[in-house]
């Protein structure tokens, strides 16, 4: 049963998708709140600027969810200012551009048939030795693609934008980017169609037609006429709390300090920034926690190009270390309304770096003569062409998953979960790579809390380490597919290629072994003549006494790969048939159903 809401006075820190969210689901029980944002627009991250009329997205953001709140959301808010687009993206490494998903062409020459043989083999090294243990990114995706793709495609790009070696950065970022992606599935999703669409691989995407600004300017005006404030440029400075319960918080607004009080507080700032605000201040622990805890942060350097169109990418991923650019936006193929100008295009360069380094710290006009030179260097635009751009700063952009970051965050999270009256939520008020979907869904749920006294857990959105951007699209068909699926499992059981190795290898190795070993206690003068040919393909070996531990290796090297391999094109076999078996019975399915209606 809904609780009384007369005595709640809620404040919400951030007005980004996370605090806004939770501010619109707020005002629906009439419980409108103060929200508190620093800038002096809102939308967080996820905020559209604009230059002169040329919007433009700080990171692309596609708008895509699992979940039908979500979903409900920003049906009910946008409704017909949603465009579907097509989806194109490519990569750009070593001067060659490759599209991703991948197409098998355009790989194939863009790596050459060397290089793709190679890529391929060590995949298939690394699925027979995998490493034991994924702790890191690099293990991660080494694992699933092979240490040759890694150095090729992740490696120099994942570094540019988190500033570490992947030797540091934690698989758990992984494990939420990539999930359910391979070099098998991203091959395979060349030449057939999955039943799982997976969103790293997805074709179109929903985006509002001004940019994902005008999804949050819209819950401003939505969640105003309710009766909530909003106050824009309101940094807050300090948090007052009286033992476990916050009290008030203190911001600076116009160069006015002002201090508001409220029963509930709601916050997506910075967890480590919302610690070290606090008076009186935590545990000393706890503050030291909140020291080790890293962002990355990054900017935008929009170009203005007097070109109607450039390439007809939505955005392309720079893995070259030539150039210092990360990611490219082509706003214009995102929506034709970010551009006011039909006969220009406006271009986003991103470069990842950390506030207060060398690029942080370099002057917007350095900048963008940096941007206009990269691009022309790519050859994505001619630098005579670019006639304008501007300069955008994000801090605290990504929360960064390094060695220590875990056992930090633990210690903060405990101390905050002991607050009575508040909530934290968002990217940055969990440090967890949260898509918007994700931080608006910890918005939704600490108003349930609220409302409804439920025990939502924040911390556990999105921690089930399923990849943000997957969308998994089944035709149900109830119990009966079910039944199907048991006895196709039965039928078809997909076998074990380590185990299936070692059981041959142990067979091969033993019968060599033994076979030996008779041979060389019988002796004479030709000693086994027909095993004695190996001795041209197995160096060392000999048919001794001592050459029968040499034939134990050889027979279990030799029983491994060939049992391996038998049952790597066993199950891709089995796969490929399943496949026919699944499209011939939808194909029927259809049929049937057209027929019907």
């Amino acid at each position: 049963m809904e609780q009384t809401t007369a005595s709640k006075n809620v404040v919400v820190i951030g007005a980004g998708p996370a605090g806004l969210t939770a501010a619109y689901e707020l005002t629906k029980h009439d419980l409108p709140p103060i929200v508190l944002e620093k800038r002096n627009i809102v939308g967080g991250l996820a905020r559209t600027e604009n230059y002169h009329g040329y919007r433009f997205d700080l990171g692309g953001h596609r708008f895509f969810t699992k979940s039908l709140e979500v979903q409900r959301m920003w049906r009910e808010l946008l409704g017909k200012d949603f465009l579907r687009r097509p989806r194109l993206s490519r990569i750009y490494y070593k001067k060659k551009f490759f599209f991703y998903p991948l197409k098998p062409l355009n790989a194939l020459k863009g790596l050459g048939v060397r290089e793709s043989f190679l890529i391929v083999t060590s995949y298939l090294w690394r699925q027979i030795f995998p490493y034991r243990r994924e702790d890191t990114f690099e293990q991660w995706v080494t694992n699933r693609f092979g240490r040759r793709l890694f150095r090729t495609f992740f490696k120099a790009y994942t570094e540019k934008v988190w500033g570490i070696s992947c030797s540091e950065l934690k698989a758990e970022w992984a494990a939420q980017r990539i999930k359910d992606l391979s070099l098998k599935t991203a091959l395979l999703s060349m030449f057939i169609s999955p039943k799982k669409k997976i969103k790293t691989l997805i074709e179109e995407f929903e985006y509002p037609r001004l940019g994902p600004g005008m999804m949050w300017n819209t819950v401003k005006q939505q969640i105003e006429r309710r009766g909530a404030i909003v106050q824009l440029d309101a940094d807050v400075i300090s948090i007052a709390r009286r033992g476990n319960c916050v009290d008030s918080v203190t911001i600076s607004r116009n160069s006015h300090k002002e201090t508001i009080k409220g029963s509930h507080f709601i916050s997506s700032m910075p967890v480590t920034e919302f610690i070290k605000k606090l008076d009186p201040s935590p545990p000393a622990a706890v503050l030291q926690a909140a020291e080790k805890i890293h962002h990355r942060d990054f900017l935008t350097v929009c170009l203005v190009v007097n070109k109607p169109d450039l390439f007809p990418d939505n955005w392309i991923y720079v893995h070259d270390p030539d150039v210092k650019v990360g990611r490219i936006q082509n706003f214009k193929n995102w929506s034709p309304d970010m551009v006011p100008d039909s006969t220009k295009t406006s271009l986003g360069l991103e470069y990842f770096c950390t506030e207060g380094g060398e690029l942080w710290e370099m002057k917007d006009e350095d900048l963008i003569e940096l941007g206009k030179q990269e691009v022309d260097r790519i050859g994505l635009a001619k630098y005579a062409d670019i006639e304008d751009g501007c300069v955008c700063r994000v801090p605290k952009a990504y929360p960064v998953y390094d060695s220590d970051y875990r056992d930090y965050l633990a210690t903060m999270r405990e101390f905050v979960d002991g607050l009575e009256n508040f909530q934290t939520i968002g990217r940055n008020g969990l440090h967890r790579y949260n898509n918007q979907d994700h931080a608006m869904l910890t918005g939704m749920l600490a108003v349930r809390n609220l409302i409804y006294g439920e025990k939502n857990n924040l911390w556990n959105v999105n921690t089930d380490q399923e990849y943000q951007e997957e969308i998994r699209e089944e035709i149900e068909f109830g119990p009966a597919l079910e039944t199907v699926k048991e006895a196709l499992a039965e039928s078809f059981p997909k076998l074990d290629r380590v185990a299936f190795g070692q059981a041959m290898g142990t067979v091969a190795g033993a019968l060599l072994f033994l076979v030996t070993l008779i041979l060389g206690l019988n002796g004479g003068v030709v000693v086994g003549p027909n095993l004695q040919l190996l001795e041209q393909y197995l160096p060392g070996y000999s048919v001794t006494l001592s050459g029968s531990l040499l034939g134990l290796g050889y027979g279990f090297l030799t029983g491994f790969a060939g049992g391996w391999g038998f049952a790597f094109l066993r199950n891709i076999t089995a796969f490929l048939y399943m496949a026919l078996v699944r499209r011939r019975a939808e194909r029927l399915a259809l049929r049937k159903l057209l027929e019907y209606v």
